[in-house]
């Protein structure tokens, strides 16, 4: 059987400016393992959030292709692309991006609505990952009532509850103090365990890079 989830192939991203071409990613390869915790560190501007971005499908290359699971991103519609998307990733960003008309219970709910699953055990669903991830407590709370850290753990909540092959995050922990950065981080290799759910992470923080299976560093445009 094949475990390999995600795979980029020679994958450049390039912008035309005035003053010329820009190149962000110069023919970047890698495999990601079902399971796999990947770290990708680099200076600023190396890169690694357009990395990101094109391997979760939310840009395409210039050149060279990303595939999940036997699907190539770029060879398929948008709406293909979305759907694939929202069954096979998960996402956690520096900031939360939680919808704040919504509980914490709607909007990790939100992906398996989105995904046709009905109302009733979507809800089900997204509570328990809630009382797992420590915010049973707080489902009918709006993230306006939340504090950093139980944001970016509803925020967490939401990227897994799909139950994705993989979770994307960029600089998950950035924006939070260190004691609530530790556990959150701790939380997602935690649920990366139970789930063997693959997980890259953007990071500038060396300690938590370290804790990884791989870490893989963008210069230059290039994995070094």
């Amino acid at each position: 059987m094949n475990d390999i989830v995600l795979s980029a192939r020679s994958v450049s991203r390039h912008f035309d400016e005035a003053g010329g071409r820009l190149t962000v990613l110069d023919q970047v390869s890698l495999d990601i393992r079902r399971g796999e915790r990947v770290a990708i560190m680099g200076p600023s501007g190396a890169g690694k959030s357009t990395l990101l971005h094109i391997l979760g499908g939310l840009d395409t290359p210039s050149s060279g292709e990303v595939l999940l699971g036997n699907d190539t991103m770029s060879a398929l519609d948008e709406t293909t692309r979305g759907r694939l998307r929202n069954r096979m990733l998960g996402f956690v960003y520096q900031f939360h991006h939680l919808l704040p008309e919504f509980t914490a219970l709607e909007n990790v709910a939100l992906p398996l609505l989105i995904g046709g699953l009905a109302p009733q055990p979507a809800l089900q669903q997204a509570s328990q990952l809630l009382q797992r991830v420590g915010l049973g407590a707080r489902l009918t709370h709006k993230p306006g009532a939340l504090s950093g850290g139980e944001r970016q753990r509803a925020a967490v909540a939401r990227a897994l509850v799909t139950q994705p092959q993989c979770v994307l995050a960029d600089e998950p922990t950035g924006n939070l103090d260190r004691d609530n950065a530790q556990r959150v981080f701790d939380l997602m290799l935690e649920l990366n365990a139970e789930r063997q759910t693959s997980l890259i992470v953007v990071t500038h923080e060396a300690t938590l890079a370290q804790r990884m299976d791989r870490v893989l560093r963008l210069e230059n445009g290039r994995v070094q």
